[in-house]
Order: structure tokens, then C-alpha cells, then sequence
């Protein structure tokens, strides 16, 4: 498999955080609870950048989903599995002292942008079998480091309410001209 360039994937994971908090931001997944952020002192730039970095981190496993899913007839909707990780995030978001709806607004999108990558990835190896990964990655290791991220991204959503929400966030998403 060619991975897919490195530019592409940031554009694509800076676009899905972008849309994910400009579009009206409000104040089996990983069982161990949630502790708060430590450092509630970071400045507002760190705290966004650290949601868009972990943003970018898991839609980035969506062509190691769609790899290891390739092939076996396993479905890229999986409602199950979905339904599991709200779940898990909304009680995650609580234990953080976060707002468990928005959080689950967040990671609802986190999975439709999973599954597009999953779909086009598939399509491209539909039309190019030469495309298709050499090695398929063990679907239960890579949803293990789905699940550390997601464990990570409930924290910094929760760490993140007072910045996301300030009339000032706007112009930390300016672009420089």
C-alpha cells in the first residue's frame, strides 16, 4: 500500500478539527476512567492544538481500519462498535468534567470522517488491486490505539470548553495572508 501523503492526511485532519469546532462548538472503547488535564494553565492556542493534533492522530488509523477490514467481509459501518464508543465517551466526558453531549457530537463526526477514509480507501483498492495493502493490520491492536486516543481527545475536549467557546477562538483559526 502507498501510504497516503503525508500533506494530504494534515490537510484532511486540520479540515475535519476545523469543521468540527467552527460548526457551532457548545459547552469495546476504553474502560479506564478519565482524569481531568493536568495543566489547566496552558495557554488557549496549546489546548486547541492539542484537539486538532489528537483530531488529526485518529482519523489518521482510518486506512489502518480500512486495511484491516479489507477483504473480510467486515462492514465499514459498524453501529455496534459506534454506539460502544459514544457510550464510552459520554461517561468518559463526565468522569473529565466535560460536557458529554459535545463530546459525542465530536466523536460522532470523528467517526463519519473515519468511515469516508474507510470507504474511498476501499474504492481506490476496488479499482487498483495493485493499491492493496501487502500486510493487514490486526483490527483489535489498532482499536486499541483508536481507543488511547479517544481517552486522550475526552480530556482535551473537557480541557478545551473555555477556549472552544470564547468569542476570541475565531481569530486563533485565522490564517496568515
Amino acid at each position: 500500500m502507498r501510504p497516503i501523503a503525508h500533506s494530504t492526511r494534515l490537510l484532511t485532519a486540520g479540515a475535519v478539527a476545523a469543521t468540527l469546532f467552527l460548526a457551532g462548538t457548545n459547552a469495546a472503547a476504553a474502560p479506564s476512567p478519565v482524569a481531568p488535564v493536568a495543566g489547566a494553565n496552558r495557554s488557549g492556542y496549546d489546548r486547541l492544538h492539542l484537539l486538532v493534533d489528537l483530531s488529526a492522530q485518529r482519523l489518521a488509523t482510518a486506512d489502518l481500519v480500512a486495511a484491516a477490514k479489507w477483504g473480510t467481509g467486515s462492514p465499514v459501518d459498524d453501529p455496534a462498535r459506534e454506539r460502544q464508543v459514544l457510550d464510552a465517551v459520554a461517561r468518559q466526558a463526565r468522569e473529565a468534567g466535560g460536557e458529554p453531549g459535545e463530546t459525542v457530537r465530536i466523536f460522532h463526526e470523528q467517526i463519519e470522517a473515519n468511515k469516508r477514509v474507510q470507504r474511498a480507501m476501499h474504492s481506490r483498492w476496488d479499482a487498483d488491486p495493485s493499491e492493496v495493502p501487502a500486510i493487514r493490520p490486526d483490527l483489535t491492536e489498532v482499536r486499541e490505539d483508536i481507543n488511547r486516543i479517544n481517552c486522550e481527545l475526552v480530556r482535551a475536549i473537557a480541557d478545551s470548553v473555555s477556549v472552544r467557546t470564547a468569542a476570541s477562538c475565531d481569530a486563533l483559526w485565522q490564517l496568515p495572508r
